[in-house]
């Protein structure tokens, strides 16, 4: 958060001069959290894009359960690796949002698969 906090917190108090420290630490964490949605939201998008183009019979039916397992073990090894550093900590709701970010991404995908053909979506 300290690393974060030096390009937020001076963004947050520009646009919230007279918000209290309560309310920049909310909005810090909400966009925080949101950046951890997205990261993992665009892994998932990424995996999806090459599992579904694979030449492989299995990890082209099953697209969407390798496009949301590569980004939950890429989670659970990056908590596991920041729980090990004095500097950052590692949490299991940080690896759950992590796989919420990425179980949109490829439901949101699927969404779309329905509408229009694989070629043209990814």
């Amino acid at each position: 958060m300290t690393k974060t906090s030096r390009f937020i917190r001076p963004l947050l108090e520009f646009l919230f001069p007279s918000a209290s420290e309560e309310t920049l630490q909310f909005y810090h964490g909400i966009i925080r959290k949101g950046a951890h949605l997205a990261e993992y939201g665009a892994l998932a998008f990424f995996a999806a894009r090459a599992f579904l183009r694979s030449s492989g019979g299995v990890l082209s039916k099953y697209w969407w359960f390798a496009a949301v397992l590569l980004p939950a073990i890429v989670a659970v090894i990056d908590e596991a690796n920041q729980s090990r550093l004095s500097s950052r900590t590692g949490t299991i709701n940080d690896v759950a949002i992590d796989i919420a970010g990425a179980i949109t991404m490829v439901a949101f995908l699927s969404l779309l698969k329905e509408r229009w053909p694989v070629k043209r979506l990814l």
